[in-house]
């Protein structure tokens, strides 16, 4: 289970997540979702280590997460991709996902190990590609990618560390409509596993209503709704928050 509470980050005088606290619990997808900064992808940050809280906490099974790195909490278990790709563009294909299948099993990062020494982690990592499409791809270089391609790969490495709990920010941006029915399959199997908790910030709300289990709300950092699609959809903060007439707390 995976836990906010309280979790705040002040940018000088600005409260950018104020006092969120909210439980991910496995076998659901949560669409974490918001007008324009909202603070939904600065929440992500917080939750996987890239930015530092001013205030409250994060947990994992209990375990207090708040003071750990990014690269410790992935070890822990969180998993995340970006908005933005974060590839070796100079490795090809194939190596961007095997190296992430090694750091998964502990192999080392020895770029120069004989490829034969590795049979099942290269299997692995061809497994992961025909998933996603890319397999005939796997000798060029990642920055020849397209960027729907190079989405597609991001998924691939975060599937290839088998992180707990999957965090997805806004998967499908800027992805041909070819290429977004691939990585929504993705996740839809993702969600069949009902040890794994995935979190997804995403815009299209016609994606939102087809994948989550439940909704989270934030506007102007605060949590202002919580609970099922439909409910929240249809409830009169959320409609006012996208249409930008939600009064503020007194």
């Amino acid at each position: 289970m995976l836990e906010t509470r309280d979790l705040t980050i002040n940018f000088g005088g600005h409260v950018a997540v104020d006092a969120v606290s909210c439980t991910f619990r496995p076998g659901t997808l949560t669409a974490i979702v918001g007008p324009n900064g909202a603070g939904k992808t600065t929440y992500f940050n917080l939750i996987s280590g890239q930015l530092r809280a001013s205030a409250g906490r994060v947990l994992l099974d209990g375990r207090d997460l708040t003071r750990e790195s990014a690269p410790l909490r992935c070890r822990r278990g969180l998993g995340r991709a970006f908005q933005l790709t974060q590839l070796f563009p100079n490795l090809d294909v194939l190596e961007n996902v095997r190296l992430a299948v090694q750091a998964r099993r502990g192999e080392g990062l020895n770029l120069w190990s004989v490829w034969q020494d590795h049979r099942n982690t290269l299997e692995r990592a061809h497994a992961l590609l025909e998933r996603v499409r890319l397999a005939e791809r796997a000798q060029e270089p990642a920055a020849r990618l397209s960027h729907g391609d190079q989405r597609k790969l991001e998924v691939a490495m975060l599937m290839a560390l088998e992180p707990r709990v999957y965090m997805f920010d806004e998967p499908t941006a800027g992805m041909s409509v070819d290429d977004v029915p691939v990585v929504l399959d993705l996740i839809r199997a993702l969600k069949q596993q009902a040890d794994k908790t995935i979190l997804l910030v995403e815009h299209k709300m016609d994606v939102v209503r087809e994948l989550a289990d439940r909704i989270v709300v934030l506007h102007n950092g605060r949590l202002v709704a919580n609970g099922e699609p439909a409910a929240v959809m249809a409830s009169p903060v959320v409609q006012g928050a996208y249409l930008g007439r939600l009064e503020e707390p007194a």
